[in-house]
């Protein structure tokens, strides 16, 4: 190959920090938004200690989760990233379980739907579906500015699962999180059976007194 093909070559070869480059472009871009500059500017100094603490092999296998949020959830669970945090922040770990959890709630019996998705199920317009959260006739948790997330499970073949208004409507002094937690954890007034099982065996009546018991007395 020519000296002046080699140099092409070289030239089209894209580079590893490039990826970098183009994420802190975006960042300076970004950064002409009102209220990001101090975000943004606290943020990435704050990745840049947990990076320089953390080893080599810890920040790969953090990179390959399955998306870009994923990728710091997962390097914020890392020994040396708690470490780090909990030298500013002893509640740290605390938090970071909270959100961990509600990920995995989140991701449960099927996962989540858009509102879009959910309007497309039911055969209403996402205005309608919104209503209905609203309302109290179905469950959205909200996961971003202006966007809600719909447990896939309270949806049936026809429409919402039986009894799960019902259930919601006994619920409803609690907030969306703690309504999500009861449905899919173990429930002594069900004998351990979670009610979200309970309600599609049909048990409407039991898993209503569950849910107004719930938080009562320690009730779980």
């Amino acid at each position: 190959m020519t000296a002046p093909a080699l140099a092409r070559s070289k030239k089209r070869k894209p580079t590893a920090t490039r990826p970098l480059r183009v994420a802190a472009a975006q960042v300076l871009d970004l950064g002409t938004k009102s209220g990001a500059v101090v975000f943004l500017t606290r943020g990435l100094r704050a990745l840049t200690r947990l990076a320089e603490a953390m080893p080599p092999e810890a920040l790969t296998e953090a990179a390959t989760a399955d998306s870009d949020y994923a990728v710091l959830v997962a390097a914020l669970e890392k020994p040396a990233a708690l470490a780090e945090l909990q030298r500013h922040d002893p509640l740290a770990e605390a938090r970071l379980h909270g959100l961990t959890a509600r990920q995995q709630l989140l991701a449960a019996e099927g996962g989540a739907l858009s509102g879009d998705e959910a309007a497309q199920l039911l055969g209403i317009s996402r205005q309608a579906v919104d209503k209905r959260r609203r309302t109290g006739r179905l469950l959205g948790l909200p996961v971003g500015s202006h966007r809600m997330a719909y447990p896939a499970w309270q949806f049936a073949t026809e429409g919402i699962l039986l009894g799960w208004e019902d259930v919601l409507g006994d619920l409803r002094h609690h907030d969306p999180w703690m309504q999500l937690a009861f449905m899919l954890s173990g429930n002594s007034g069900l004998d351990g059976t979670m009610p979200l099982v309970a309600l599609r065996r049909g048990q409407v009546a039991a898993v209503r007194r569950a849910a107004r018991l719930y938080g009562e007395h320690g009730s779980v």
